[in-house]
């Protein structure tokens, strides 16, 4: 929670007045575009004031698109808002609730999403009204309910307890399909609890730990949910060491001939164990379709080579002594 709180700090601390349409604002005039006001540009300041306010906002109408979401349908309303902040930036009733405005976006836009994904997957929900009146209480001054400390030991003790109930349950959930999935026909099983179905063999060479392979993959969780797919980019191809993958990776490589199409079910104590990876979860089993392609062999390190050193012929020696007397 504090991690989501410094961030939303962080948000409006950097964020502007927000845009806001003027009060009188009529729904007809939205879809018309105001004509430009004339300029009459009398002196060299006067040009270089104008020159100076359209250069300052170079990529201002993607930034508009792409942080706030602005259709261009809407810029009269953008300009409308602008005209009205810079009319009343000095009025602190008129700051206070622009201050308002911009928390509320924070608020809606990061946090409350933020703490909903932090208990999803649990018996707990966090829903909009009373998320909006537990957070509009501090600002009210506001402590009937509970304080603030209160408030964040529920939340702290309630995540901690949702979230070890539901990785329990997703751990017992996978290691039962693994167990399930053992006994399929093709389904082979290693030492360390790697499974593995030959779709398609090899007769190629065989990587080592240190060689560097080109492979095509795709990935899953048992849900059937893809989190990565090479097929979906250009080139379709990845390389990379043997032994900078994941464990279960690793060992699978290592025993593939190139030319192979196998399909793996790593367990996730030879994935990413506890540890939440992207969109996979803590204690997830992987499911890979990987295709060997080819394998680059380092290349050996090249031989140090002194030089001789040519020892002086009897004439030169007999010259250096003669010089030397």
């Amino acid at each position: 929670m504090k991690k989501i709180m410094i961030m939303a700090l962080v948000v409006m601390a950097s964020a502007s007045f927000s845009s806001l349409s003027a009060k009188d604002n009529n729904p007809k005039k939205d879809k018309i575009q105001q004509a430009p006001a004339q300029v009459v540009l009398k002196s060299t300041s006067d040009s270089l004031s104008y020159a100076v306010g359209k250069a300052s906002t170079l990529g201002l109408m993607e930034y508009l698109q792409q942080q706030y979401q602005v259709d261009t349908a809407y810029m009269a309303d953008v300009i409308a808002g602008y005209k009205e902040t810079m009319k009343r930036c000095g009025d602190p009733h008129y700051k206070a609730y622009n201050a308002g405005v911009q928390v509320a976006i924070t608020a809606m836009e990061r946090i409350l999403p933020g703490t909903q994904s932090q208990f999803e997957g649990t018996k707990d929900s966090i829903t909009i009204d009373l998320f909006n009146a537990g957070f509009l209480s501090t600002l009210q001054n506001d402590n009937t309910v509970c304080t603030m400390d209160q408030a964040k030991k529920m939340f702290e003790t309630r995540l901690k307890t949702d979230k070890e109930k539901a990785d329990a349950a997703y751990k017992a959930e996978n290691n039962k399909w693994l167990a399930d999935n053992k006994s399929k026909e093709g389904v082979e099983t290693t030492a360390s609890g790697l499974q593995y179905k030959v779709l398609r063999k090899g007769n190629g060479p065989i990587p080592k730990k240190e060689d560097k392979v080109t492979v095509k993959y795709e990935g899953k969780t048992i849900d059937g949910n893809i989190f990565d797919s090479s097929y979906t980019r250009t080139p379709q191809t990845a390389t990379f060491r043997c032994d900078q993958v994941i464990k279960g990776w690793t060992e699978a490589l290592t025993m593939m001939p190139v030319g192979s199409k196998w399909e793996l079910y790593i367990p996730s104590d030879l994935a990413y164990g506890d540890r939440q990876a992207g969109k996979i979860k803590p204690y997830s089993t992987l499911i890979f379709t990987v295709e060997l392609e080819g394998i680059e062999s380092p290349k050996p390190a090249a031989k140090v080579t002194t030089q001789s050193v040519a020892k002086p012929t009897i004439q030169a020696a007999k010259k250096a002594s003669a010089k030397k007397k």
